[in-house]
């Protein structure tokens, strides 16, 4: 769908996409399908906005301990992470890109900080595959020690 490579849909690829899915959709009805999923209204869909439509809505409970465990690692409260051990320089940027970034950054986004959208969609990812609201919340306070 993404024919020009640069991680977005515009409009035009998006409706080849629902084309080539064989969908028969009126324009209206793929332009507000589009609209409905590019909710920054840049013009274009993101990896991030078109995940965020193929996840169910995470429920109160777990979006606070995803929120606890960004906060404690947002040091300075600006809504980013780096590395710890790459600020204090126990770590080369490569190393941190390969040991933690990655893990949470979307993919070609390696720009050596995590945002709060990357990591809310990371954890967002997790909790679809873990049924029980129990069993996430020992997940989240064990790693994060929360």
């Amino acid at each position: 769908m993404d024919d020009d490579g640069n991680k977005r849909l515009s409009m035009a690829e998006f409706r080849k996409g629902v084309a080539d899915f064989g969908l028969d959709l009126t324009d209206e009805e793929v332009k507000a399908a589009f609209n409905q999923v590019d909710t920054d209204q840049s013009g274009s869909i993101d990896f991030s906005e078109f995940l965020a439509v193929l996840r169910p809505p995470l429920n109160e409970s777990r979006l606070k301990l995803i929120k606890a465990a960004f906060q404690k690692m947002d040091k300075t409260g600006d809504g980013q992470i780096t590395h710890p051990k790459y600020q204090n320089g126990e770590w080369s940027e490569d190393q941190v890109f390969t040991e933690f970034l990655k893990t949470f950054e979307a993919p070609n986004t390696t720009d050596g900080v995590v945002t709060w959208e990357e990591f809310l969609n990371y954890y967002s990812g997790i909790s679809n595959s873990i049924d029980h609201d129990s069993y996430f919340d020992l997940m989240m306070r064990n790693s994060w020690k929360l």
